[in-house]
């Protein structure tokens, strides 16, 4: 069997076992500073514990209490989002958030007709919801044949429940700092229900309890570090832990609705920022942004991220750009984190193609998709998890969730292999495998190879059937700027078609020299930008669709509009 096992003991919250406790203790220490800036707001640590407290007390007027379902419905990343889904922690209640699914842009937005599905199969019995999305939400009960209460947090309005009725009712919270009480608390609540993507078919609902929560966040705090944390990416995902530690180990954020590279170059430099997470393909913006150079980064400490596998070309550049600041983590929405390459690891280049090693407490080993059976190294694979912060399960349909777990394992769909050092290398998902020309294409193979092209600055590849259902390799690209300057937008618009067959047919030589003929790719699409997906992974069946719908063209600069 291949495994590797890591275990170092998980640290305490604020030596409290209700991660939503000690984050209030640990707002009381310095009431006065700023702790959440969102937009021209900045809000201190009394505001904050002020909000949270009397959200709780409110909703514990109204019957809020274990095993209760709240949905939650903000604008992206804002305050209040934080404050409902602790009032709910703090009563017991689990929280789901459908205002997006895996969203790393405020863009992904959830349809009415999904947040209807949403808030039915998890079976929330309240809406909390700012001023912005009030008239959402009554069109959502509109539509649901089950009552659904609904709450503002911005204040009374018609036909919302008033949470400042109860205020100054905080007689619960003396019952919470006893550690006993707490314990018995969260092993009834159902924490956090999180949305998958949906981008290998309907999103599901992953259930993850309040004790799997606290453990998380007992997991990455660190009380001596009071991080300045930078968020891009959703609350309700991947980052909602390792804010709730930032703020709980005596630090604060900076929240923004989304990613976007000049912005996030400014807020570092401005708010001396120390910690960060982004998606992989962000770090290429970063990298490539005019501003790059010339902004003060020395605040940075951990730039965190992951999403999908990194370039090693493009990560060497951001070693030797950014310093020893780097941490890969992998992981899924069913597993919360699987491996990490530490800072040391990025300065080993033959480490940078891996996703590191397992983090402390979690088994990986790689299976035979169809027979179960364990392989050995270096031989590729399924790659199969078990951790204390796995999900429960699915809401609604049961059977997906016998189809990923077994025996305490989860089948996380990736595919890789892990190597003598217990490095775990990905190659791709098990449906995305391209089968061209006879042979096996795993599309991180081709991207990396195009990505140490020196004209390359990003690249997602994709299998394409034909009419007649004959899979190609495809690439979409996007290039670095001319060598005159010009960016590669202006570069496509003034260049000679023929300009563009040739670097066309240099890409795809590259690829065959690099790899092999067979993974060289039929069509290459050059574009100005990767659409990127909820969980800012290139989007594939986006860009899988728009090949469908031109097949005889081998090569295409798209328009901004195009995302």
């Amino acid at each position: 069997m291949t495994s590797r096992t890591s275990t170092a003991p998980a640290r305490t919250v604020r030596e409290h076992p209700h991660y939503v406790i000690g984050l209030l203790f640990a707002l009381r220490e310095d009431p006065d500073c700023v702790v959440v800036r969102w937009r021209d707001r900045a809000l201190t640590a009394r505001e904050v514990h002020a909000s949270v407290v009397a959200a709780a007390s409110g909703l514990a007027a109204h019957g809020v209490g274990p095993e209760t379902i709240l949905g939650i419905l903000t604008e992206p990343n804002s305050p209040g989002t934080l404050v409902a889904r602790y009032a709910a922690h703090l009563l017991g209640a689990g929280v789901v958030h459908v205002a997006s699914t895996n969203a790393a842009s405020s863009e992904a937005v959830l349809s009415v007709a999904a947040q209807v599905s949403a808030l039915r199969e998890t079976g929330a019995a309240l809406l909390v919801v700012d001023a912005a999305n009030v008239d959402r939400a009554r069109e959502l009960r509109a539509r649901l044949p089950e009552p659904l209460a609904l709450v503002c947090l911005s204040g009374p309005a018609p036909g919302f429940l008033d949470l400042t009725a109860a205020a100054g009712a905080y007689g619960f919270l003396n019952d919470l700092k006893d550690p006993t009480a707490s314990v018995a608390l969260i092993t009834k609540s159902p924490g956090v229900i999180t949305y998958t993507s949906g981008s290998t078919g309907r999103p599901k609902g992953v259930r993850r309890s309040l004790s799997t929560w606290n453990h998380m966040v007992a997991a990455t705090v660190d009380s001596g570090s009071r991080p300045r944390m930078l968020v891009t990416t959703p609350l309700s995902h991947t980052i909602g832990p390792m804010v709730d530690a930032a703020i709980t180990s005596g630090g604060s954020v900076v929240l923004h609705e989304e990613f976007e590279a000049g912005a996030v170059l400014e807020a570092v430099s401005t708010h001396r920022v120390t910690r960060t997470f982004l998606a992989s393909p962000h770090i290429y913006e970063l990298l490539d942004h005019p501003d790059f150079e010339s902004t003060d980064l020395s605040s940075l400490r951990e730039l965190l991220y992951g999403g999908c596998p990194a370039s090693p070309a493009r990560l060497e550049q951001a070693v030797r750009a950014l310093g020893p600041v780097l941490i890969q983590t992998y992981g899924t929405t069913e597993s919360w984190g699987i491996s990490v390459l530490t800072p040391p690891d990025h300065l080993r280049p033959e480490l940078l193609a891996s996703v590191g090693r397992p983090l402390p407490g979690v088994d990986v080993v790689i299976r035979d998709p169809e027979t179960g059976r364990d392989l050995p190294s270096a031989t590729t694979g399924e790659v199969c998890v078990r951790s204390p912060v796995m999900m429960e399960g699915y809401c609604g349909d049961g059977d997906p969730v016998r189809s990923v777990l077994n025996d305490g394992w989860l089948r996380t769909g990736d595919l890789g292999h892990l190597d003598d050092e217990g490095c775990l290398h990905l190659v791709g998902r098990l449906g995305d495998v391209i089968k061209s020309k006879g042979e096996k294409v795993h599309p991180v193979a081709v991207e990396n190879a195009l990505l140490s092209h020196p004209r390359v600055a990003q690249a997602a590849v994709y299998g394409v059937r034909d009419a007649d259902e004959v899979e190609h390799v495809h690439a979409a690209v996007v290039l670095h700027g001319a060598p005159d300057g010009r960016s590669s937008a202006e570069w496509a618009r003034q260049t000679a078609e023929g300009a563009r067959d040739a670097v066309v047919t240099e890409l795809r030589e590259h690829v065959a020299t690099t790899l092999s003929p067979f993974h060289a790719p039929a069509v290459i699409t050059l574009r100005e930008r990767l659409p990127l997906t909820a969980s800012g992974k290139p989007d594939k069946r986006l860009l899988r669709a728009e090949a469908r719908a031109r097949p005889s063209e081998c090569h295409h600069m798209e328009s901004e509009s195009v995302q």
